[in-house]
This record gives structure tokens, sequence and C-alpha cells, in this order.
């Protein structure tokens, strides 16, 4: 197959340079020095690729992004930009570019974008989508279908991706389906909780590490970024990054380079970063808890994931995923919800959303002795009850000799010691119930003499 490439900047050295460089990777080049000699070519032929500069004599490459987008869906557009403007790179990026150039152009940088945008042509997304079965997301509500719809639109993209929804909405889920429909999708998908990481390790874990480099390297180590080399990277709950952290991973970032523990120089890398959070991000800037330049370089493209609660139409068909599921991987005959049963799921709040879900109906699965789920199976928390009992044993407190200190570490025990009893004691969990880091849970426990 001869790809095709149309080249649009009005500096005839750029346009010759960029032109032998594709050329020698075997792609038919048409160049134009304006916007409208660019129109021209686009309406007499199709291409395969577009690269154009941002400033043109009569126009902009801006106008052609939007253009493209309207016209020419199928062709990934890339854009050139003026040495650190990356204000310029994060507008194309949005308006729906496939990448950026920074000038000087660098030529690998160059090769790989091009190699990177030609993917797109070679498999276009319906036909290679099957592959990525496992984790669709199901669900035929209207914010499963804008969701799904979503994802694949900016998994034509390179553009760095922030996944934001509660806990248990299967952001990382969003993140895999992003990375298999997009060109990264034969290279690794790395995830990482960036809030699982002890501090005083996450340099060494992000960036590798040379042998020797300190007490207890006693093996070079690649590191989430190297490993992940040509890939996508995928950071979750990365608000809770230590600000040192942060700056550290702005620098990776605007630099495309890492630079191990123990190594003096850096290393290029090129990998898609996407992030998530089930955190409010802008606030934890306005709080000072997030770095400001960080936040607009990972949020270039916002993606929401719904709650179960804004689909409740679609929990009859993530039950019967689930228990197909169990069913197959455990060799057990399939079970069905009994009427009463998927009422009573259509009818709970699921604060767990589709996580929730899925452990109640393993648990289910797992104890019915019957052909079908009965509602006592469920085990559903009654939150009446339970919020009545805590209120109890909390106004219990005897606040007489003022204490309020132990008062409120009394109300803080509760409260852990409900969430970790509704995790059946899983840390991890009752973290993400209680709406805090891993880490933090920990220290409160130790704290608190919680066992």
């Amino acid at each position: 197959m001869t790809y095709k490439a149309l080249i649009i900047d009005d500096e005839p050295d750029i346009r010759d340079l960029i032109q032998i460089t594709l050329e020698r990777m075997d792609i038919e080049c048409s160049s134009a020095a304006t916007f409208s000699e660019a129109i021209a070519l686009l309406e007499q032929q199709e291409f395969h690729f577009c690269l154009t500069d941002m400033k043109l004599p009569d126009g902009n490459g801006m106008d052609l992004i939007s253009l493209a987008q309207k016209k020419y869906k199928k062709m990934p557009i890339a854009m050139i930009t003026a040495f650190g403007n990356m204000e310029t790179a994060v507008a194309a990026l949005k308006s729906g570019a496939f990448d950026f150039i920074a000038k000087p152009i660098d030529l690998t940088r160059l090769r790989d974008v091009v190699t990177a945008a030609l993917k797109l042509t070679e498999v276009p997304l319906a036909s290679h989508a099957s592959k990525s079965n496992q984790i669709r997301l199901i669900g035929q509500s209207k914010a499963m279908e804008k969701l799904n719809s979503q994802i694949e639109k900016v998994a034509r993209t390179q553009a760095p991706i922030f996944i934001n929804g509660p806990s248990g909405t299967g952001k990382e889920l969003v993140s895999q389906l992003i990375h298999s429909l997009g060109v990264r999708r034969d290279k690794p998908f790395i995830a990482v909780n960036c809030g699982a990481i002890p501090r005083d390790l996450m340099e060494s874990e992000f960036f590798g590490h040379m042998k020797g480099s300190f007490t207890g390297a006693s093996a070079d180590k690649l590191g989430f970024f190297r490993a992940a080399e040509g890939g996508t990277l995928f950071l979750d709950e990365i608000a809770e990054l230590p600000i040192e952290m942060q700056a550290k991973l702005l620098r990776v970032i605007q630099e495309q380079s890492v630079r191990p523990v123990g190594n003096e120089q850096e290393l290029p890398i090129n990998v898609r970063i996407l992030s998530a959070s089930h955190r409010d991000l802008h606030q934890r800037v306005t709080d000072e808890l997030f770095r400001q330049d960080l936040y607009f370089r990972l949020n270039v493209i916002t993606v929401e994931t719904p709650s179960l609660a804004q689909r409740p139409d679609d929990i009859p068909l993530l039950a019967d995923h689930f228990l197909q599921k169990y069913a197959k991987e455990w060799q057990m005959p399939a079970m069905k919800l009994a009427p009463k049963t998927l009422i009573a799921l259509s009818e709970y709040s699921f604060p767990g959303n589709v996580r929730e879900l899925e452990n109640i109906l393993q648990r289910a699965f797992t104890m019915s002795e019957n052909e079908q789920i009965s509602i006592e199976d469920l085990n559903l928390p009654n939150h009446a009850n339970h919020n009545s009992q805590v209120v109890e044993r909390i106004s219990s407190t005897n606040m007489a000799d003022g204490n309020l200190e132990a008062y409120i570490e009394n109300i803080e025990r509760l409260a852990i010691n409900e969430a970790l009893e509704a995790t059946r004691w899983n840390k991890t969990a009752a973290a993400e119930k209680l709406g805090i880091s891993f880490r933090a849970l920990r220290y409160r426990c130790k704290k608190l003499n919680i066992e």
C-alpha cells in the first residue's frame, strides 16, 4: 500500500526536510506553502496523513484542524509548533490534532509520529475493536453511549487524557480501551496506582535506577516510564502524588526524557500518558495540593465515567455479564436473578458503583444454593438501619469532659471500622469507600490502634 502525506509550511527548507524524510519511509508527498494551496490539494485527492505549520501566510493550522474534523475525519493531522510553545500544542490537541512536533524538527520524533499516524490507516477502528471485547464497557444507556463514543474518538489522538469519575466506575477499563483502540495497542500498557507507592521509592519506581545507586539496588531497574516505552502509562489516583513528585513528573512530560536514579544522563522516552482520579483535580489545584501547570498538561481532554446511579438501566446487562463470567471461570452452571432480586438491585443506590455490583454478585453466586439468586442471597446493606446505628453509637460518646479530640477520633474509628467490615477487611476497597488513599488509611489505622 502506498501512503500519501500532505506537508503544509511556508518555509521551503522545512518542507524539503520533511519530504525527504517521509519519502525515505516510502511515503508519497505533496506540499503546500499556504492555507489555500492546502485546501485545493485536499479537494483534489485523499491523504493518509497531514502535517501543518501553525502560522501560514493566509491562515493558520488550527483552522485546518477544525476543517479536517468536519470533512476529513479519517486523516490524522499533526501540528508543527514553535519551540517551547506548549500552549499552542495543547490547544491543537484539544481541537482534534493527532499529535504535534516542535521546531527545530527532530527527525526521530517526526518518524515516530508519522509511523503512529499511519497505523490508523492500516487498521480502521471498526475492524480491530473486536480484539477488545473483554474490556468493552457494557451498557446501552445514553451515558454509556456517550462514553463509548468519546473513547473511540480520543483513541485516535496522542493527547494526554484525564479520566474523572467516582470510585468503582471503571476508569482503568476506560484507559485500557483507549490504549487498545489506539495506534499504541501493540506496545505495553502499564497501570500504576499513585496512592500505593511509598514516597521514598517513587522516583525509583517511576524513573528507574542503576545498580548500586543506593542500598538495596542490586540490579538495574527500568521504572514505569521506560517499561511503557512506545505504549501507554496509566497513572491512577494521580491526585495522591506528593507535590515534589508532581514537579519531577512535569519535567519528564515536558522534556520527554527520564533520568534514572544514579544515572548522569537523561534517556529519551516515547510514552502516552493517561491519568485518572475520583477527586476533583481542579479543586486540588485551588487548594494548592496539585500543581496547576501539571494539571493543564494532564487534563488536555477530560473523559467522565458516570456513576451506576446515573445509568440504572444498565444494571440487568451488567448483572448478566458478571454471572456468566463467574460461571465460566469456576466451571459452574449459569445462574439467573429472580425477578424480585433484579428489582431490588435496580432500587439500590450502589455507592461503590460497578465494583460494588460485581462484589455483591460474586458473593451471591458463591453462597446461593438455589437455581436463581434471591434477594437474601444479595445481602444488600440496609443503609437506613446502618446509618441510625452509627448515629446512635457516635451520640453515646461522652462529651461532658470537653475532650473534642477524643470525640473526633471515636467518630473516625467508627467510620473506618464500618468501611473495613463492609469490605471484609480489604484495606484497598475500604480506602476507596472512605475516599482516602491506601497510605492514609494505613496511617490512620496505626494511629487509632485498629488491627
